[in-house]
């Protein structure tokens, strides 16, 4: 018998294992897939040519787990890119996001922009540091019962409201903003110029399936602001050998300090006896004994396909139905015979452009009717495309002279109209990207020596994405924070006693942090009476 077991070796379940394993507890995970990692995963798709398959750039990873852990002592290296975006527009210019440089790349289209830029960081920057302080805390959780639980949560509210008293009127005020407000109009605000509010933009609606006028997405946009890179505030990098590396880090400290992970051993059903978690059972028919179990699987995997209805409280089972997933993601892992050659800057020789996010949208309104497009149609005719070439910062995913690219597209359906099946359009839409980048670059299609797509649904078959969400749960006003993935359950756990949830289905969200399942390890060890253990010494 064990006594924690772990549904789902992604990274926020290896995180979750880590910090069960070191404070002591017999720990085990179990993994679906063959290799683990879920989502933030390296595999080679075409002979010679690796690839992130699904998650592929880094910046949430929580700075607290990299050094809980210590994963560059157990491999990890992230490189920064040298650029941090690049957006090439139809009509031969283009602008470059990075640093100091940013402000004359903008003072191009426009000096009042390239003026404002300082203040609009300044705002961003307070709001961010928050979001860092509050995303490694638990929410406060609407709770009934006993005194002493419900005064722990005025407790946790109290914390929350010293943080907001912290950062004065005029800035909970743009907190308040930030959270209600759509990026559009946020943006709208600020700036003047199309290019730089679809540069801004891009990080309202990556992963979302939304116009970037949609109410909430201004604060899907600081989301994607509150990570670092090597101590570098807001930056994007890339990890040596693909995100699989970080997954790899995280096994290796997790496996060191006593946890036990199995592949290839989806779970069938959690075993629940006199209203508590008793174990799972896997697909096999192997059962697994413990009294606490950490799902690391969307929310609406766990309740609807894995626990017993009879188990849960009807309104739970009816609102866990209703826990809105789909980003509307169309992700395509492509090998290149030679980089990308841009019309707006040629160049076929390695440059800083091709090591950044490349965004393939010139305007928030082409992203608004990319939206609406795919809404009506499927798809969208004329779609945003995010492309990072990993390889022009690493050489260890391609042959020499050879390179791999992530496109991260947006916006399909993650239901087609009308009963269509995305196994039958997967080939159509994949068609349409490589076209919509080729416009671009007119290398591009004669350079595809091979692609792999994920479609929604093949996101959902391979990864347990439901409905294609990458972030296990759509970023929005009624579903982060306390309302995570249910209000009253934003503690991690759930109706059903020792049972608990350790994914981003659950505060703060999606993207590769490691912050839920760091989150959740701390609430179990609260329940369990132990303390973490301090991390051994390199």
């Amino acid at each position: 018998m064990h006594d924690a077991i772990i549904i789902g070796g992604g990274h926020n379940g290896l995180v979750c294992a880590y910090y069960l394993a070191a404070a002591g507890l017999k720990t085990i995970v179990l993994e679906r897939r063959k290799k683990i990692g879920g989502a933030a995963v390296t595999e080679e798709f075409y002979p010679g040519f690796r690839n992130s398959l699904a998650a592929y750039t880094v910046s949430l990873l929580n700075p607290k787990i990299i050094r809980d852990l210590d994963l560059p002592g157990h491999g990890l290296k992230i490189v920064e890119r040298k650029l941090q975006n690049f957006l090439p527009l139809d009509d031969g210019r283009y602008l470059k996001i990075g640093g100091a440089r940013t402000k004359a790349e903008v003072a191009k289209f426009s000096t009042r922009d390239a003026d404002r830029l300082d203040a609009y960081a300044a705002r961003l920057d307070a709001l961010t540091d928050i979001l860092r302080e509050v995303a490694l805390e638990t929410p406060p959780n609407v709770v009934s019962g006993p005194p002493l639980k419900m005064l722990g949560e005025i407790v946790k509210t109290g914390r929350l409201g010293n943080h907001l008293r912290r950062l004065g009127l005029e800035t909970q005020r743009d907190l308040v903003e930030i959270f209600t407000a759509s990026a559009g109009d946020y943006l709208d605000h600020w700036f003047e110029i199309a290019p730089l509010k679809a540069a801004f933009g891009f990080d309202a609606i990556v992963g979302t399936y939304a116009s970037p006028y949609t109410p909430g997405t201004a604060y899907v946009l600081l989301h994607h602001c509150f990570g670092e890179v090597n101590g570098h505030k807001g930056q994007w990098g890339h990890a040596i050998g693909g995100m699989g590396a970080i997954s790899e880090a995280i096994a290796k400290a997790a496996s060191e300090r006593g946890a036990e992970i199995r592949i290839d051993c989806p779970v069938k059903e959690v075993l629940v006896e006199k209203n508590r978690v008793a174990g799972v059972v896997s697909e096999s028919g192997e059962i697994f004994r413990a009294r606490i179990v950490a799902a690391n699987v969307n929310p609406k995997l766990l309740y609807r396909d894995l626990v017993a209805p009879d188990a849960l409280p009807a309104d739970f089972r009816e609102r866990i139905d209703k826990y809105r997933c789909g980003s509307g993601t169309f992700r395509m892992n492509v090998a290149l015979s030679e980089l990308p050659d841009f019309s707006a800057l040629p160049g076929r020789e390695l440059a800083e452009h091709h090591t950044a996010g490349i965004i393939f949208a010139p305007s928030l309104a082409y992203m608004e009717e990319a939206y609406f497009d795919a809404r009506r149609l499927g798809w969208s005719r004329k779609p945003i495309i995010e492309m990072v070439i990993a390889s022009s910062l690493d050489d260890t995913l391609a042959p020499k002279g050879a390179h791999v690219a992530s496109l991260f597209c947006q916006h399909v359906a993650p239901t087609l109209p009308d009963g269509a099946s995305w196994d039958d359009r997967r080939d159509e839409v994949a068609d349409l990207m490589i076209a919509t980048v080729d416009a671009y670059v007119p290398n591009f299609k004669a350079s595809v020596i091979a692609w792999q797509i994920f479609s929604p649904l093949d996101l959902e078959r391979t990864f347990g994405l439901v409905d294609g969400d990458v972030f296990h749960g759509a970023m929005e006003l009624g579903q982060i924070f306390s309302a995570r993935p249910v209000l009253g359950h934003a503690d991690y756990r759930g109706p059903i006693a020792g049972l608990y949830m350790c994914g981003a289905g659950t505060h703060p969200g999606g993207g590769v942090s490691g912050m839920p399942g760091h989150n959740a390890a701390r609430e179990i060890l609260r329940d369990v009476g132990r303390r973490p253990s301090p991390s051994p010494s390199p």
